[in-house]
Protein backbone atom coordinates (compact mmCIF):
# COMPACT_ATOMS: atom_id res chain seq x y z
CA UNK A 1 0.00 0.00 0.00
CA UNK A 2 1.49 3.32 -0.84
CA UNK A 3 4.07 2.13 -2.61
CA UNK A 4 5.27 1.16 1.05
CA UNK A 5 7.40 4.83 0.99
CA UNK A 6 5.86 4.90 4.90
CA UNK A 7 8.25 2.36 5.98
CA UNK A 8 10.86 3.84 8.47
CA UNK A 9 9.73 7.24 7.59
CA UNK A 10 9.26 10.21 10.54
CA UNK A 11 5.60 11.11 11.01
CA UNK A 12 4.65 14.19 12.90
CA UNK A 13 0.38 13.86 13.69
CA UNK A 14 -1.13 16.40 15.82
CA UNK A 15 -4.29 15.46 17.19
CA UNK A 16 -3.62 11.81 17.21
CA UNK A 17 -5.88 10.83 20.40
CA UNK A 18 -9.00 11.85 18.31
CA UNK A 19 -10.96 9.72 16.59
CA UNK A 20 -9.48 10.37 13.18
CA UNK A 21 -6.20 10.85 14.67
CA UNK A 22 -6.46 7.26 15.96
CA UNK A 23 -7.10 5.23 13.36
CA UNK A 24 -4.71 7.29 11.36
CA UNK A 25 -1.52 7.07 13.84
CA UNK A 26 -3.19 3.30 13.84
CA UNK A 27 -2.44 2.84 10.31
CA UNK A 28 0.86 4.79 9.92
CA UNK A 29 2.31 2.24 12.44
CA UNK A 30 1.04 -0.41 10.34
CA UNK A 31 2.83 0.79 7.28
CA UNK A 32 6.11 0.88 9.29
CA UNK A 33 6.06 4.51 9.89
CA UNK A 34 7.83 5.62 13.14
CA UNK A 35 5.19 8.27 14.45
CA UNK A 36 4.91 11.03 16.83
CA UNK A 37 2.05 12.25 18.10
CA UNK A 38 1.00 15.69 19.73
CA UNK A 39 -2.30 16.25 21.40
CA UNK A 40 -4.49 16.63 24.50
CA UNK A 41 -5.69 13.91 26.40
CA UNK A 42 -8.42 12.02 24.25
CA UNK A 43 -11.28 13.98 23.68
CA UNK A 44 -14.02 11.65 25.02
CA UNK A 45 -14.36 8.66 27.55
CA UNK A 46 -14.16 6.21 25.99
CA UNK A 47 -12.01 6.73 23.03
CA UNK A 48 -10.65 4.79 20.22
CA UNK A 49 -7.44 5.55 21.42
CA UNK A 50 -7.69 3.84 25.21
CA UNK A 51 -10.19 1.19 24.60
CA UNK A 52 -8.09 0.20 21.23
CA UNK A 53 -4.67 0.52 23.21
CA UNK A 54 -3.46 2.76 20.22
CA UNK A 55 -0.62 4.18 22.15
CA UNK A 56 0.21 0.51 23.42
CA UNK A 57 3.80 -0.83 22.58
CA UNK A 58 1.51 -4.24 21.59
CA UNK A 59 0.15 -2.12 18.88
CA UNK A 60 3.05 -2.63 17.26
CA UNK A 61 3.20 -6.29 16.46
CA UNK A 62 1.98 -6.47 12.78
CA UNK A 63 4.20 -6.23 9.59
CA UNK A 64 6.77 -4.53 11.72
CA UNK A 65 5.25 -1.56 13.32
CA UNK A 66 7.00 1.55 13.30
CA UNK A 67 7.89 3.33 16.76
CA UNK A 68 5.75 5.61 18.66
CA UNK A 69 5.68 8.51 20.56
CA UNK A 70 2.92 10.07 22.61
CA UNK A 71 3.17 13.77 23.36
CA UNK A 72 0.36 15.89 25.10
CA UNK A 73 0.09 19.52 24.53
CA UNK A 74 -1.58 22.12 22.77
CA UNK A 75 -1.25 23.54 19.34
CA UNK A 76 -2.56 26.97 21.07
CA UNK A 77 0.65 26.64 22.73
CA UNK A 78 3.11 27.92 19.96
CA UNK A 79 6.44 26.96 22.08
CA UNK A 80 6.09 23.48 23.59
CA UNK A 81 4.82 22.31 19.65
CA UNK A 82 8.01 24.12 18.19
CA UNK A 83 10.19 22.08 20.57
CA UNK A 84 8.44 19.07 19.80
CA UNK A 85 8.72 19.14 16.34
CA UNK A 86 12.81 20.07 17.05
CA UNK A 87 12.46 17.12 18.72
CA UNK A 88 10.82 14.89 16.26
CA UNK A 89 12.48 16.11 13.23
CA UNK A 90 9.66 15.15 10.43
CA UNK A 91 9.74 14.22 6.88
CA UNK A 92 5.99 15.03 7.12
CA UNK A 93 3.34 16.32 8.92
CA UNK A 94 -0.53 15.60 9.36
CA UNK A 95 -2.17 18.45 11.32
CA UNK A 96 -5.87 17.34 12.69
CA UNK A 97 -5.72 18.89 15.79
CA UNK A 98 -8.83 20.80 16.19
CA UNK A 99 -12.05 21.64 17.89
CA UNK A 100 -14.37 19.65 15.37
CA UNK A 101 -18.35 20.11 16.54
CA UNK A 102 -20.06 22.43 15.00
CA UNK A 103 -22.44 22.96 18.10
CA UNK A 104 -19.67 23.38 20.29
CA UNK A 105 -18.42 25.78 18.46
CA UNK A 106 -21.71 28.13 19.04
CA UNK A 107 -20.99 27.36 23.06
CA UNK A 108 -17.38 28.17 23.08
CA UNK A 109 -16.67 30.14 19.97
CA UNK A 110 -13.28 31.56 21.11
CA UNK A 111 -12.10 27.91 21.96
CA UNK A 112 -12.70 27.30 18.07
CA UNK A 113 -11.19 29.66 16.69
CA UNK A 114 -8.10 29.34 18.99
CA UNK A 115 -7.58 25.92 18.02
CA UNK A 116 -8.75 25.38 14.30
CA UNK A 117 -7.01 29.02 13.43
CA UNK A 118 -4.50 29.99 15.81
CA UNK A 119 -3.28 26.41 16.30
CA UNK A 120 -2.62 26.43 12.19
CA UNK A 121 -0.64 29.84 12.46
CA UNK A 122 1.06 27.90 15.40
CA UNK A 123 2.39 24.95 13.19
CA UNK A 124 2.94 26.76 10.23
CA UNK A 125 5.24 29.30 12.05
CA UNK A 126 7.00 26.46 13.74
CA UNK A 127 7.54 24.62 10.30
CA UNK A 128 8.64 27.56 9.13
CA UNK A 129 11.38 28.73 11.64
CA UNK A 130 12.87 25.37 11.20
CA UNK A 131 12.67 25.20 7.32
CA UNK A 132 14.82 28.15 7.10
CA UNK A 133 17.38 27.06 9.80
CA UNK A 134 17.35 23.80 7.08
CA UNK A 135 15.85 21.28 9.79
CA UNK A 136 11.75 21.57 8.31
CA UNK A 137 9.50 18.16 6.95
CA UNK A 138 9.30 17.47 3.41
CA UNK A 139 5.45 18.70 3.78
CA UNK A 140 2.81 19.26 5.71
CA UNK A 141 -0.83 18.38 5.55
CA UNK A 142 -3.62 20.62 6.86
CA UNK A 143 -6.85 18.37 7.61
CA UNK A 144 -10.21 21.01 7.60
CA UNK A 145 -13.39 20.30 6.67
CA UNK A 146 -15.98 19.83 4.08
CA UNK A 147 -17.88 22.66 5.98
CA UNK A 148 -15.09 25.20 5.20
CA UNK A 149 -17.05 26.19 1.80
CA UNK A 150 -19.84 28.96 1.99
CA UNK A 151 -22.66 26.49 1.71
CA UNK A 152 -25.76 28.31 -0.30
CA UNK A 153 -27.24 24.43 0.14
CA UNK A 154 -28.23 24.14 -3.92
CA UNK A 155 -27.35 20.65 -3.96
CA UNK A 156 -24.49 21.61 -6.54
CA UNK A 157 -21.43 19.39 -5.31
CA UNK A 158 -18.92 21.67 -3.74
CA UNK A 159 -15.31 21.76 -5.50
CA UNK A 160 -11.88 23.03 -4.71
CA UNK A 161 -12.17 26.69 -6.10
CA UNK A 162 -15.30 26.95 -4.71
CA UNK A 163 -15.49 30.56 -2.38
CA UNK A 164 -14.70 29.72 1.39
CA UNK A 165 -17.19 30.61 4.17
CA UNK A 166 -19.23 29.11 6.36
CA UNK A 167 -22.11 29.92 8.64
CA UNK A 168 -21.35 28.66 12.27
CA UNK A 169 -18.07 29.35 14.34
CA UNK A 170 -16.92 25.75 13.13
CA UNK A 171 -17.14 25.75 9.54
CA UNK A 172 -16.01 29.35 9.35
CA UNK A 173 -12.94 28.73 11.22
CA UNK A 174 -12.06 26.05 8.90
CA UNK A 175 -12.40 28.25 6.24
CA UNK A 176 -9.81 30.60 7.89
CA UNK A 177 -7.43 27.60 8.57
CA UNK A 178 -7.93 27.31 4.63
CA UNK A 179 -7.20 31.02 4.33
CA UNK A 180 -3.77 30.58 6.98
CA UNK A 181 -2.33 27.55 5.14
CA UNK A 182 -2.86 29.61 1.38
CA UNK A 183 -1.16 32.67 2.90
CA UNK A 184 1.41 31.04 4.14
CA UNK A 185 1.79 28.48 1.46
CA UNK A 186 2.44 31.63 -1.37
CA UNK A 187 4.12 34.13 1.11
CA UNK A 188 6.86 31.74 2.98
CA UNK A 189 7.33 28.08 1.55
CA UNK A 190 6.81 29.09 -2.73
CA UNK A 191 10.98 29.71 -2.50
CA UNK A 192 12.90 26.09 -3.46
CA UNK A 193 13.98 23.69 -0.63
CA UNK A 194 10.67 24.87 1.56
CA UNK A 195 8.34 22.44 2.57
CA UNK A 196 4.83 22.07 0.53
CA UNK A 197 1.58 22.32 1.96
CA UNK A 198 -1.86 21.32 0.81
CA UNK A 199 -4.85 20.83 2.97
CA UNK A 200 -7.29 18.43 2.78
CA UNK A 201 -11.32 18.72 3.04
CA UNK A 202 -13.38 15.22 3.48
CA UNK A 203 -17.21 14.62 4.46
CA UNK A 204 -19.18 13.29 7.13
CA UNK A 205 -16.97 10.55 8.45
CA UNK A 206 -17.86 6.76 10.54
CA UNK A 207 -16.19 4.51 11.73
CA UNK A 208 -15.47 2.51 14.93
CA UNK A 209 -14.67 4.28 18.08
CA UNK A 210 -15.83 7.92 17.33
CA UNK A 211 -17.55 9.05 20.54
CA UNK A 212 -18.05 12.67 19.50
CA UNK A 213 -20.76 14.76 21.46
CA UNK A 214 -23.87 14.67 19.36
CA UNK A 215 -22.85 12.73 16.48
CA UNK A 216 -24.87 10.30 14.76
CA UNK A 217 -23.53 6.96 14.55
CA UNK A 218 -21.96 7.44 18.06
CA UNK A 219 -25.79 8.25 19.17
CA UNK A 220 -26.80 5.30 17.50
CA UNK A 221 -23.83 3.11 18.60
CA UNK A 222 -25.17 3.63 22.60
CA UNK A 223 -28.48 3.84 22.11
CA UNK A 224 -28.65 0.14 20.56
CA UNK A 225 -25.72 -0.83 22.90
CA UNK A 226 -28.04 0.37 25.90
CA UNK A 227 -31.15 -1.10 24.69
CA UNK A 228 -32.70 1.61 24.24
CA UNK A 229 -34.06 3.30 20.92
CA UNK A 230 -32.92 5.78 18.94
CA UNK A 231 -33.16 9.68 18.93
CA UNK A 232 -32.40 11.66 15.85
CA UNK A 233 -32.70 15.26 15.25
CA UNK A 234 -32.69 16.30 11.40
CA UNK A 235 -33.44 13.22 10.37
CA UNK A 236 -34.35 15.04 6.29
CA UNK A 237 -30.58 16.57 6.38
CA UNK A 238 -28.41 15.40 3.48
CA UNK A 239 -24.37 14.68 4.01
CA UNK A 240 -21.78 13.45 2.31
CA UNK A 241 -21.25 10.22 4.08
CA UNK A 242 -17.79 8.06 4.19
CA UNK A 243 -15.97 5.83 6.40
CA UNK A 244 -13.11 7.38 7.94
CA UNK A 245 -10.52 5.37 6.31
CA UNK A 246 -11.85 6.61 3.03
CA UNK A 247 -10.58 10.36 3.88
CA UNK A 248 -7.27 9.03 5.85
CA UNK A 249 -6.44 6.62 2.07
CA UNK A 250 -6.65 10.45 0.59
CA UNK A 251 -4.01 12.23 3.18
CA UNK A 252 -1.85 9.42 3.35
CA UNK A 253 -1.45 9.24 -0.79
CA UNK A 254 -1.56 13.02 -0.87
CA UNK A 255 1.37 13.17 1.34
CA UNK A 256 3.42 10.99 -0.04
CA UNK A 257 2.63 12.69 -3.14
CA UNK A 258 3.66 16.21 -1.99
CA UNK A 259 7.31 14.81 -0.55
CA UNK A 260 7.85 12.80 -4.16
CA UNK A 261 8.25 9.78 -2.63
CA UNK A 262 6.11 7.45 -5.28
CA UNK A 263 7.99 5.63 -8.48
CA UNK A 264 7.04 8.24 -10.91
CA UNK A 265 7.21 11.55 -8.28
CA UNK A 266 10.68 12.91 -7.83
CA UNK A 267 11.14 16.37 -8.63
CA UNK A 268 7.06 16.85 -9.38
CA UNK A 269 5.61 17.38 -5.73
CA UNK A 270 5.33 21.16 -5.89
CA UNK A 271 1.87 20.14 -8.15
CA UNK A 272 0.12 18.64 -5.64
CA UNK A 273 0.43 21.53 -3.16
CA UNK A 274 -3.41 23.34 -2.65
CA UNK A 275 -6.35 21.78 -1.79
CA UNK A 276 -7.75 18.51 -2.35
CA UNK A 277 -11.53 17.08 -1.81
CA UNK A 278 -11.81 13.34 -0.55
CA UNK A 279 -15.42 13.10 -0.53
CA UNK A 280 -17.74 10.04 -1.58
CA UNK A 281 -19.12 9.57 -4.59
CA UNK A 282 -22.15 10.99 -5.34
CA UNK A 283 -25.02 7.95 -4.18
CA UNK A 284 -23.06 8.37 -0.33
CA UNK A 285 -24.78 12.06 -0.19
CA UNK A 286 -27.99 10.24 1.89
CA UNK A 287 -30.35 11.74 4.28
CA UNK A 288 -29.37 10.91 8.23
CA UNK A 289 -32.55 8.52 8.65
CA UNK A 290 -31.28 6.37 5.56
CA UNK A 291 -28.22 6.11 7.79
CA UNK A 292 -29.58 5.25 10.88
CA UNK A 293 -31.73 2.65 9.19
CA UNK A 294 -28.51 1.02 8.09
CA UNK A 295 -26.77 1.14 11.12
CA UNK A 296 -30.20 -0.70 13.05
CA UNK A 297 -30.10 -3.26 10.05
CA UNK A 298 -26.18 -3.51 10.38
CA UNK A 299 -26.70 -4.07 14.33
CA UNK A 300 -29.18 -6.84 13.78
CA UNK A 301 -32.42 -5.02 15.70
CA UNK A 302 -33.18 -1.73 17.09
CA UNK A 303 -35.51 0.88 16.58
CA UNK A 304 -35.06 4.74 16.31
CA UNK A 305 -37.29 7.99 16.46
CA UNK A 306 -37.71 11.60 15.67
CA UNK A 307 -36.25 13.96 18.42
CA UNK A 308 -39.10 15.71 20.08
CA UNK A 309 -40.08 19.11 19.25
CA UNK A 310 -37.65 21.57 21.34
CA UNK A 311 -36.62 24.65 21.20
CA UNK A 312 -34.93 26.66 17.96
CA UNK A 313 -31.48 24.46 17.72
CA UNK A 314 -28.42 26.59 16.55
CA UNK A 315 -27.99 25.90 12.61
CA UNK A 316 -26.40 23.45 10.79
CA UNK A 317 -26.18 22.97 7.03
CA UNK A 318 -29.69 21.01 5.60
CA UNK A 319 -27.15 19.78 2.73
CA UNK A 320 -23.81 19.56 1.44
CA UNK A 321 -22.06 17.62 -1.31
CA UNK A 322 -18.11 17.16 -2.31
CA UNK A 323 -16.93 17.03 -5.61
CA UNK A 324 -13.55 14.83 -5.60
CA UNK A 325 -12.76 14.88 -9.64
CA UNK A 326 -9.65 16.89 -9.06
CA UNK A 327 -8.81 13.87 -6.33
CA UNK A 328 -9.65 11.13 -8.73
CA UNK A 329 -8.25 12.86 -11.80
CA UNK A 330 -4.77 13.92 -10.52
CA UNK A 331 -3.77 11.54 -7.86
CA UNK A 332 -5.81 8.54 -9.23
CA UNK A 333 -7.74 8.58 -5.61
CA UNK A 334 -11.44 7.24 -5.16
CA UNK A 335 -13.90 5.85 -2.99
CA UNK A 336 -13.35 2.26 -2.17
CA UNK A 337 -16.00 1.67 -0.37
CA UNK A 338 -20.37 2.49 -0.51
CA UNK A 339 -22.39 3.97 2.59
CA UNK A 340 -23.74 0.58 3.28
CA UNK A 341 -19.90 -0.77 3.41
CA UNK A 342 -18.97 2.01 5.22
CA UNK A 343 -21.98 1.47 7.80
CA UNK A 344 -21.65 -1.88 8.61
CA UNK A 345 -17.73 -1.53 9.51
CA UNK A 346 -18.94 1.09 11.92
CA UNK A 347 -21.85 -1.19 13.53
CA UNK A 348 -19.49 -4.44 13.38
CA UNK A 349 -17.24 -2.34 15.33
CA UNK A 350 -19.55 -0.76 17.61
CA UNK A 351 -21.30 -4.15 18.64
CA UNK A 352 -17.89 -5.77 19.37
CA UNK A 353 -17.40 -3.35 21.73
CA UNK A 354 -20.47 -3.20 23.13
CA UNK A 355 -20.37 -6.55 23.44
CA UNK A 356 -17.95 -6.66 25.78
CA UNK A 357 -14.34 -6.93 23.23
CA UNK A 358 -10.75 -6.36 25.18
CA UNK A 359 -8.09 -4.19 23.33
CA UNK A 360 -6.35 -6.43 21.74
CA UNK A 361 -9.86 -7.59 20.15
CA UNK A 362 -10.70 -3.78 19.05
CA UNK A 363 -7.29 -3.40 18.02
CA UNK A 364 -7.61 -6.75 15.51
CA UNK A 365 -11.25 -5.36 14.38
CA UNK A 366 -9.27 -2.12 13.08
CA UNK A 367 -6.73 -3.57 11.44
CA UNK A 368 -9.56 -5.79 10.05
CA UNK A 369 -11.23 -3.12 8.53
CA UNK A 370 -7.89 -1.52 6.99
CA UNK A 371 -7.08 -4.80 5.24
CA UNK A 372 -10.38 -4.99 4.00
CA UNK A 373 -10.74 -1.43 3.08
CA UNK A 374 -7.12 -1.89 1.20
CA UNK A 375 -8.51 -5.19 -0.72
CA UNK A 376 -11.44 -3.08 -1.76
CA UNK A 377 -9.49 -0.20 -2.94
CA UNK A 378 -6.87 -2.56 -4.75
CA UNK A 379 -10.54 -4.11 -6.47
CA UNK A 380 -11.69 -0.83 -7.58
CA UNK A 381 -8.16 0.22 -8.98
CA UNK A 382 -7.25 3.60 -6.22
CA UNK A 383 -3.79 4.56 -7.59
CA UNK A 384 -2.64 4.15 -3.81
CA UNK A 385 -3.52 0.43 -3.37
CA UNK A 386 -1.53 -0.55 -6.68
CA UNK A 387 1.49 1.79 -6.20
CA UNK A 388 4.97 0.03 -6.69
CA UNK A 389 7.67 0.57 -4.27
CA UNK A 390 10.19 3.12 -5.99
CA UNK A 391 12.95 1.49 -7.21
Amino acid sequence: MFGDVYAGRRVFVTGHTGFKGSWLTQWLRDLGAEVTGYALAPPTDPSLFEVAGIGREAATRARGGGRFTDLRADVRDQRPLGQALEMAAPEIVFHLAAQPLVRRSYAEPHLTYATNVMGTVNLLEEVRRLAVAGRGPRAVVNVTSDKCYENPETGRAHAEGDPLGGFDPYSSSKGCSELVTAAYRRSYFAQPGMPRLATARAGNVLGGGDWGHDRLVPDCAQALGGGEPVVVRSPDAIRPWQHVLESLSGYLWLGAKLCGWGADDKGHGGKYEGAWDFGPGALAAVSVREIVDLFVEAWGGGEWRPAPAAAPQPHEAGLLVLDAGKADNELGWRPAWNVQDAVAAAARWYREFYDGADADDLLARCRADIAAYCDAATERGAAWATAEAPS
